[in-house]
């Protein structure tokens, strides 16, 4: 079964800037490295839902789900908590409310905003070439962790 997940760009354009969290020592991967606001949608809730919830309980911002912009589809041959693949949907969002907080600091040992031009390499998959394809207008499927042969078919 595929794992269901949503994440969210937040641009902050004026600055260039885009909203990241360093994973805590207890993730269950990817430990100390930075990743888009991303979670799990619950059964029978839309992902465009998903993605403000998931985004309201980790940074403590919120953004209207109707005013989330498509950018990316991930589909993950393998991930922690999903061996069977998973299937993150990237939304992006331009304008939100609230004030920025470590809302789940069990989780996270960071919440700030990072400018585009400084995302480091080593964050997690596939964030710095979302950040780069939505800044540049580009949308499309992004594949992790496929076989060459799987994606060729």
């Amino acid at each position: 079964m595929c794992l269901l997940a949503a994440a969210v760009i937040v641009h902050d354009a004026r600055h260039d800037r885009v909203l990241l969290l360093r994973r805590g020592p207890r993730a269950k991967f990817a430990r100390g490295r930075l990743d888009l606001p991303v979670g799990k949608a619950e059964p029978g809730e839309p992902v465009t839902v998903s993605a403000a919830r998931e985004l309201r309980e980790e940074t403590g911002l919120v953004v209207a789900p109707e005013e989330l912009e498509l950018v990316h589809v991930v589909h993950g041959a393998h991930g922690a908590e999903a061996p069977g693949g998973y299937l993150t949907v990237v939304f992006g969002a331009r304008s939100w409310s609230g004030e920025l907080v470590n809302a789940e600091p069990e989780k996270h040992s960071w919440v700030g905003w990072v400018p585009v031009d400084e995302i480091p390499a080593d964050a997690v998959a596939p964030t710095p070439e979302a950040v780069a394809r939505y800044r540049a207008g580009q949308r499309r499927v992004l594949l992790t962790g496929w076989e060459p042969a799987a994606t060729a078919r």
